[in-house]
């Protein structure tokens, strides 16, 4: 589909109020199409009143419907917490969390106005032109789908954001109020990235950006912050004693360890599309929540438990980062964490000091499978060390038969005559 194919066609733009949405807006109404534009309310940190993206819009001469999202997105938030699924080097991907509840609500908003094509601005480059398609595909198969920076017409038109800030001039529409950053941000509940412009470059630090929902770790108070947050089956239910409802805990959350410098990361990632993007992570919430979580994870599950869990956090993580967070396997991933998840109820006290979280306390968790008279080095009622003699032979016969059939490199060269 081209910019030729829309005219009074009925369009749904997903905007941010940015300069590809302005741009992107102003020339498919200018194409003759009859344009509605939608953008998610998910408790975005980097916009003060969401309604602003409203009044970024306007001059465009489009309306905007404004979708509250922030209680799916707190509740996916809680499932990704849940399952501790991180992507690439182990940061919180909320972009991804974030494009599968958006375009679910967003299309369902859509279909409700009986639009018949829904149009992003993601770039021809990325991730989000696969999380944008496969979930519009998912909710609304009968959709049309045009992507603007796909379509040869626009891209010869716009090759860059010059000209892009060109086109809008003529109109009297400001590209970049309140100025232009060094690069671009994206944000939610779960955190906030930081990617393109001058961090596309490997010899630029990542302390150029400024965090919205963080402090640097060095600009942190001098002081320890301890926090308890108690959960159940799972999920966080109270910080410091309050009960909170998703929204307002997840709120709580990145506040307290934003002020900390929790959840700054750095991570070159693998897109789905082949190539490598660099960002820079702001998920102080997500990494508070998590880490705290862990604590419990780590006091229930056994070996083999603890395996299939980092196997399930990692194949959730890519599945998010991949736009299948819907899919079968992905619901069957989950359901299997839900499984060790009703296990993990419990109060875990953590300290906070310049971006570290320091584990102080563990209580109320009865599936614990940890005994301290088992692990003690003093005499105890506990395991019985007399009793690890025969576990100790038989773990020594396979460590014999290999060693005798040359399979041990190190033995091999320690049995080697010195010369």
């Amino acid at each position: 589909m081209t910019v030729n194919d829309v005219k009074e066609r009925k369009m749904g733009i997903c905007v941010s109020g940015g300069l590809d949405s302005k741009t992107i807006a102003k020339r498919l109404k200018e194409a003759g199409a009859d344009v509605l534009c939608f953008t998610a309310d998910l408790g975005q940190p980097d916009e003060k009143d969401i309604s602003d993206v409203v009044a970024k819009m306007a001059p465009c001469g489009v309306e905007t419907v404004i979708v509250d999202c922030k209680a799916e997105m707190a509740e996916a938030c809680f499932r990704a917490i849940m399952a501790h699924a991180t992507y690439d080097g182990g940061y919180w991907n909320s972009t991804g969390i974030g494009r599968a509840v958006t375009v679910k609500k967003l299309v369902e908003e859509m279909k409700s106005r009986n639009i018949a094509i829904l149009s992003h601005g993601a770039t021809g480059r990325g991730n989000d032109q696969m999380r944008f398609e496969r979930y519009t595909n998912i909710f609304a198969p009968e959709m049309e789908i045009y992507a603007p920076w796909r379509d040869p017409e626009l891209l010869k038109e716009f090759p860059g954001r010059t000209q892009m800030c060109d086109y809008l001039a003529k109109f009297g529409i400001e590209a970049f109020p309140g100025g232009k950053k060094r690069y671009s941000t994206d944000g939610n509940l779960a955190g906030l990235s930081h990617e393109a412009e001058d961090l596309e470059s490997m010899e630029t630090a990542m302390t150029i950006v400024e965090p919205t929902m963080c402090v640097w770790p060095m600009q942190a108070p001098d002081e320890v912050e301890e926090i308890e947050i108690e959960f159940e089956k799972g999920r966080a239910v109270s910080i410091n004693g309050k009960k909170m409802e998703p929204v307002e805990l997840m709120v709580e959350a990145n506040t307290i360890g934003g002020r900390n410098g929790v959840g700054l990361s750095h991570a070159l990632e693998n897109r789905i599309v082949g190539t490598k993007s660099r960002g820079v992570y702001e998920a102080p919430g997500m990494e508070l929540l998590g880490k705290a979580l862990q604590y419990i994870y780590q006091t229930i599950l056994d070996k083999r438990a603890t395996a299939m869990m980092e196997y399930l956090s990692d194949f959730i993580g890519t599945q998010i980062y991949d736009g299948r967070y819907f899919d079968l396997s992905t619901e069957a991933a989950f359901a299997a964490v839900e499984e060790y998840a009703s296990h993990a109820t419990g109060t875990v006290k953590v300290g906070l000091y310049k971006g570290n979280i320091l584990f102080y306390s563990l209580t109320g968790v009865e599936a614990s499978i940890y005994f301290e008279e088992d692990a003690s080095m003093e005499a105890s009622k506990g395991l019985n060390p007399v009793s690890s003699q025969g576990f100790a032979e038989i773990q020594s016969v396979e460590a014999r038969a290999m060693s005798k059939a040359g399979q041990i490199r190190a033995a091999q060269i320690a049995r080697a005559p010195h010369t």
